[in-house]
């Protein structure tokens, strides 16, 4: 899995901190930057986050290049609906020779027995896959379907994936505004989330707090936050909060 910080908003916490000041302070937008010193850039970005303030979060926002997770994180992902999403498409790209996918870390728990058998599983899931693929692409060359426009291995592609597993690696590009990533984080880096997009949030957590590091101090699972809020579902396990690296 990798995880790059592609770009993000300039500045971020003086932005935060400009969008605070001027809800609590009686200056106009000339007079928003003046003034305004890294201490008290700090103190209005720990308040915020303290207060439970986070509108001003919106402000700023990240944008990370991710590769080498699967369909079944992406899926899981995209549910965080206040975000801006570009995905490898199935449609366009074939999944030919260089067909990729990902292991679960359970499997390897399991054995070395247990990992070649799941890599001949998705093998054999592949070879049905390129096998309709080329049927489907054959059949329409061959005949009258409507293709609208499109090539006959652009509708195989489109079709033939159907059989496809969760497991098919993929690559996508992801932009939230802080608030968001907060949101996200809470859910992701619980104990009870699935451990793949678990990793995903880490990481990304670990490049936000390369360039906002007191924006994101305090982000984290619930549970790092003071409480649970899991309810009956509550893992009952300290679980450590993830660090810089």
């Amino acid at each position: 899995m990798k995880v790059k910080l592609l770009t993000h908003t300039p500045n971020p916490e003086k932005v935060v901190a400009m969008a605070a000041r001027l809800c609590y302070s009686p200056v106009g937008v000339e007079q928003l930057e003046e003034k305004l010193t890294d201490e008290q850039i700090s103190k209005f970005v720990n308040n915020l986050v303290s207060i439970g303030h986070e509108s001003p979060l919106e402000h700023i926002s990240f944008t990370f290049a991710i590769e080498g997770v699967s369909r079944s994180l992406s899926h899981q992902l995209v549910r965080h609906r206040i975000a801006s999403y570009s995905q490898q498409s199935q449609r366009y790209v074939k999944e030919g020779n260089n067909f990729e996918f990902i292991i679960p870390n359970i499997i390897d728990e399991m054995g070395a027995l247990a990992h070649n058998e799941y890599s001949k599983d998705m093998q054999i899931i592949h070879d049905i896959y390129l096998k309709w693929q080329k049927e489907i692409q054959c059949w329409v060359e061959s005949t009258n379907y409507p293709t609208y426009g499109m090539t006959a291995e652009k509708v195989a592609n489109e079709n033939a994936r159907y059989v496809l597993p969760n497991a098919c690696e993929t690559k996508i590009v992801v932009t939230m505004n802080a608030r968001s990533l907060y949101n996200f984080f809470t859910h992701r880096l619980c104990n009870r989330a699935q451990e793949e997009i678990r990793e995903l949030a880490e990481l990304m957590l670990v490049e936000c707090r390369k360039v906002a590091p007191i924006i994101f101090e305090n982000a984290g699972a619930s549970c790092e936050r003071g409480k649970c809020t899991e309810g009956n579902y509550s893992c009952k396990s300290p679980k450590k909060g993830v660090k810089n690296e």
